[in-house]
């Protein structure tokens, strides 16, 4: 048994004072606890700062900032989130339980990790997201759900978040604090790929805590959006695909278009090729499956999930078709 300190932050600023080098923070612990309790992470410290006031509320220029600490369900079910940001709701309510969505917090949702079996199998696999070198076994092992973009010789793994896909479709900004100030970062630069060093996830820094996610002003592209989920099981599963889409039109021409994937990579996907091929053009479910195919031009599927192309084509499909009827 290792031994672990516990301690309960009062605020932002004690708990950044408090964490330490080998230190973790703790929101609703709905991953890091099970990471901990398998060994495939350790901590000699928790910070708990699940009992930080959690907020969300309208910003300057009419977006919204919401506090990392805010949980899952409440934020899918706030009234503006709903109204405003529907694709953000959805993925919410895609992912996960209603018991783990009342528990999870929009910062632990964010820095979740692969679910990658290997992964999570400390005894008897290699990683090397969990000990660099050692190799992967999902190159040539059941690698179903795992990238078929951005992935390299090091690791295919993907990010298991519905909630970043529909923040990255959004253009969210990821707000920070830590020893050196605070700073925001994009959401679509948070991620990082896996290169050459799988075990670095993201650019967050020693010490740094996310207090909180920044929304942009909602545009006629945000208000018409969608998420869908593609999954072996209709609840608690984690995608093997999945599509935040939003679309705006005027004069038979698509005016504002937003892509983003999930299932595909080791971070959310935004579908960029695709958006700037559908720009101008007429909202035709020919020039949306072009569109998606320039996108997956890159696409470098496994030995079991060469299905996916296929998958994200048609469901991307079916989404921006369906958006465009809804925006005609």
């Amino acid at each position: 048994m290792t031994p672990l300190t516990y301690i309960r932050a009062s605020d932002g600023a004690d708990a950044l004072a408090r964490v330490g080098t080998d230190g973790r923070f703790l929101g609703g612990g709905t991953n890091l606890v099970d990471l901990l309790r398998q060994n495939v992470e350790q901590a000699s410290a928790l910070v708990d700062i699940s009992r930080l006031d959690g907020a969300i509320r309208e910003i300057e220029g009419g977006g919204l900032f919401i506090d990392a600490s805010v949980k899952n369900a409440a934020l899918a079910a706030h009234p503006i989130v709903r109204s405003r940001y529907p694709v953000l709701a959805r993925a919410l309510l895609a992912g996960a339980s209603a018991q783990i969505r009342n528990m999870a917090t929009v910062g632990g949702n964010i820095l979740q990790r692969t679910r990658c079996m290997y992964f999570y199998d400390v005894d008897g696999a290699r990683c090397n997201k969990r000990q660099p070198g050692a190799g992967c076994d999902a190159l040539n092992g059941f690698n179903r759900y795992h990238a078929i973009l951005g992935a390299s010789d090091q690791c295919v793994a993907t990010h298991p978040s519905d909630m970043c896909v529909a923040l990255a479709m959004l253009d969210a900004v990821v707000h920070l604090s830590g020893p050196a100030g605070e700073r925001q970062v994009p959401l679509m630069d948070f991620h990082v790929l896996p290169g050459d060093m799988p075990q670095i996830e993201t650019v967050l820094k020693p010490g740094e805590l996310i207090t909180g996610i920044e929304l942009p002003p909602p545009s006629d592209a945000i208000a018409n959006s969608e998420y869908r989920k593609v999954r072996d099981r209709s609840s608690y599963a984690f995608a093997l695909i999945s599509v935040a889409g939003g679309l705006s039109l005027a004069n038979g021409q698509v005016t504002q278009i937003r892509i983003a994937l999930g299932g595909v990579a080791a971070k959310p996907w935004r579908a960029s090729r695709a958006e700037h091929a559908l720009l101008g053009r007429a909202p035709t479910p020919a020039a949306f499956l072009a569109a998606i195919r320039e996108e997956l031009v890159d696409a470098q599927p496994l030995s079991g999930n060469a299905f996916k192309i296929g998958l994200v084509e048609r469901t991307t499909v079916a989404v921006l078709t369906a958006l465009a009827g809804a925006n005609a």
